[in-house]
């Protein structure tokens, strides 16, 4: 539960790097035109993989955003998104280095794992294979040494939040928080809790995931419930629709500004919205069994009493949506009690499941409803299941004068976490 709300802890600025595009502006012309950025795999050859779409980003140059470029030789895709988005951000939120002390501008990022690309893995195990056999003894006396050396450093979660303060000479508090699709909005969290304790007046959060590498790819295939709608990958990720078969995968990066609204105010900043309270919960799956909705529940619950608002009074909800048959019937069992009649929409319809970034990114999407005074459409959504009695929005974007909203993430572990914005004025 969030602690009272002094100071107000307001929104100045967005960066996002999505499959739907680079920057807000794209983000939104994108969700503006119903546009999926789901499509066909383009970073590996996955012709021989059962599953081959993804939300995946292109057209992204990290050169326009990272200083110095050196620094991209320690910088996994993640942390190239992370520090770009942060780039956008504080472009965005017009923060320059005169308004803010360095020691009041904190960073806490959202990470996901991370992996080591192919071609790294290849120097330090090729010389250890030898007539088609892995020589382990050769490889701990040959081969470990082989590998490239600035490998561990591009694959340590908390070297988004570190690479995003080096880069903004950000001396304040600094965190990571690692805990699947809720990260990132655990990471607003904790950023907005930080400047409510005093520790900072403003503070870089959001999160980033890049599950884009062939080896997790085809793991996955095996493991994760994913959509096998290949024809059409645009219509592959249907959350709360009859039809759908799975989720889709994805990868990006979102980071907002906070600050307190004294010293947003102060600067004369664009102020997006407010973060008025939260809540989060967890309660493992039992003996393996899909999670039966106690911590999104809980979650929900702790949210609208820290606000002390009504399901009545919530413009939209920003559903986790993750479109597999169990995860979106048990979702919408717990919307449909706690939440009843609040209209629903689900942004990985647009661009997959994000992970990390997930919070973050939706958060944005969110953002935008509220500045346009509309909730977009679920992708998709074309055939209602009887076991998902919620107000799914399709078709159209819906237009809403309650300028406030939830989002919801969860894991597969039993993580779950809410919080609810609102347009300011």
């Amino acid at each position: 539960m969030a602690p009272p709300s002094e100071p107000d802890i307001v929104i100045t600025g967005l960066g996002v790097v999505c499959p739907l595009g680079v920057g807000t502006g794209a983000f939104a012309d994108a969700i503006g035109a119903g546009r999926s950025g789901i499509r066909e795999i383009q970073s590996f050859d996955a012709s021989a993989l059962p599953v081959r779409v993804a939300g995946e980003v292109i057209d992204f140059d990290p050169k326009a955003y990272v200083r110095p470029r050196k620094s991209l030789k320690v910088m996994s895709r993640d942390m190239q998104f992370a520090v770009s988005a942060s780039a956008m951000a504080t472009a965005e939120a017009g923060l320059s280095p005169e308004d803010v002390d360095p020691q009041r501008l904190g960073v806490v990022m959202g990470a996901d794992r991370l992996r080591t690309a192919c071609e790294e893995i290849v120097l330090g195990f090729a010389p250890a294979i030898e007539d088609g056999r892995f020589d382990y003894d050769k490889y701990v006396r040959i081969g470990i040494y082989e590998g490239y050396p600035l490998t561990f450093l591009k694959n340590l979660p908390n070297m988004l939040a570190s690479h995003i303060s080096i880069a903004h000479d950000a001396r304040g508090p600094n965190n990571s928080v690692y805990h699947a699709e809720v990260s990132s909005l655990l990471a607003i969290r904790e950023a907005a809790s930080v400047i409510q304790r005093g520790a900072a007046d403003v503070m870089l959060c959001g999160g980033a995931s890049s599950r884009m590498h062939p080896l997790d790819w085809a793991r996955s295939c095996l493991v994760d419930k994913l959509s096998h709608r290949g024809d059409v990958p645009s219509a592959a990720s249907r959350p709360f629709d009859a039809q759908r078969d799975g989720q889709v995968r994805g990868e990006g990066a979102a980071v907002l500004v906070l600050e307190s609204r004294r010293h947003a105010e102060a600067r004369g900043a664009k102020i997006w919205a407010r973060i008025l309270g939260w809540g989060a919960s967890c309660k493992p799956p039992t003996n393996g069994h899909p999670d039966d909705g106690v911590a999104l529940a809980l979650s929900i619950r702790a949210t609208l009493e820290a606000t002390k608002l009504e399901p009545r009074d919530l413009g939209h909800l920003n559903a986790h949506g993750l479109s597999t048959v169990e995860d979106d019937r048990a979702e919408a069992r717990v919307l449909a009690e706690v939440l009843p009649g609040v209209p629903v929409t689900a942004l990985k319809s647009y661009f997959g499941n994000l992970f990390a970034a997930s919070g973050a990114v939706e958060m944005i999407g969110s953002l935008l409803a509220l500045n346009r005074g509309e909730i977009p459409p679920t992708l998709n959504y074309e055939q209602p299941d009887a076991d998902c009695r919620i107000e799914v929005v399709r078709g159209r974007p819906l237009a809403s004068d309650r300028p406030t909203a939830m989002l919801i993430n969860q894991t597969a572990l039993g993580q779950a976490a809410a919080m609810i914005i609102a347009a300011d004025g």
